[in-house]
């Protein structure tokens, strides 16, 4: 625990809270740090003053696909994902009027789309719906997006638009966290909680790392935990949103032991590997070293698996 506490505010203040059960008023106050120093306030600063960061709604402004190596993890939706899953005060935003200036002059690079309207991607539609109940703008129309885009195996692919029909573990995974963020801020609606349910149906059926074909393991990446989580599928990944959502389900214990298995004798989880691509700033270690942030993602989930 103090490895873990000796990190920036916008871990810290989480394992006071889900680890620790320290009273509120000492994790709120170290999340009110967030705007102010370390992590959050380095980003906050990256900010431009049309509300978006380097220029683009996904993608940076002048971003050349081919011409960099991986995925530019530094325009706008990137960024509100990393303040918001840090414990940013939202307040901070929308006192620079983010939510305004991005309705004003952010577009997505797909068909020029209007920013809080979402594009075609359930992934970016995920983020943005996600995204927009927490700075508290009006995205109704995206949490029914998802409804009418779920497929018939109860769960989601972003190559829908290339004729895809068969659901994608990291595409559902992503929608769902969309979808439960929209609820817990909304409540939601019959419509809305019921396609949750059906794509968390669609992962536990697979027991969250199997074929349902042939109860083989989808791949070496659902067990392989990567931090920052970005847009990567792994059985880490799930439990979390299933934790988050309290759905404690038996059809999860072979992830779980997966999880398990990955725990060091020092009781820590190692990095698998950044994700490559550019970034403003790098917030967890390199490949193969203990990660912070993943081991306090690990002993969380276990501690509400074990509960």
């Amino acid at each position: 625990m103090g490895w873990l506490l000796d990190s920036d505010p916008a871990l810290r203040w989480q394992v006071q809270r889900d680890l620790l059960d320290e009273p509120a008023e000492v994790w709120r106050a170290t999340r009110r740090r967030v705007a102010v120093e370390g992590f959050g306030a380095r980003l906050l600063a990256e900010q431009g003053s049309d509300g978006m960061w380097a220029g683009g709604a996904f993608f940076p402004a002048g971003f050349e696909h081919g011409k960099e190596e991986g995925q530019p993890w530094t325009a706008t939706t990137w960024s509100l994902n990393s303040l918001r899953e840090w414990g940013l005060d939202p307040a901070v935003l929308r006192e620079r009027r983010t939510p305004e200036l991005l309705a004003e002059n952010c577009r997505w690079e797909y068909d020029d789309l209007p920013y809080w309207g979402g594009e075609v991607d359930c992934c970016i539609n995920a983020w943005t719906l996600a995204n927009g109940v927490w700075l508290g703008v009006d995205v109704e129309g995206i949490a029914e997006w998802f409804v009418d885009h779920q497929l018939a195996d109860g769960g989601w692919n972003c190559e829908w638009v290339e004729g895809s029909t068969r659901s994608s573990f990291a595409s559902t995974l992503n929608s769902l966290k969309g979808l439960l963020a929209h609820e817990r801020a909304t409540g939601g609606t019959p419509r809305t909680r019921e396609a949750r349910l059906r794509g968390e149906e669609y992962l536990l059926k697979r027991h969250l790392s199997r074929r349902l074909s042939t109860g083989e393991v989808v791949g070496e990446w659902a067990g392989q935990f990567r931090s920052p989580f970005r847009w990567g599928y792994s059985v880490l990944n799930a439990l979390d949103h299933f934790r988050e959502a309290g759905r404690k389900d038996a059809r999860a214990g072979a992830a779980v032991a997966m999880v398990k298995g990955a725990r060091q004798a020092d009781g820590t989880w190692l990095q698998a590997g950044r994700h490559p691509g550019r970034v403003w700033f790098e917030v967890d270690v390199e490949a193969g070293e203990p990660s912070k942030w993943l081991t306090f993602h690990a002993l969380r989930v276990l501690r509400w698996w074990e509960a």
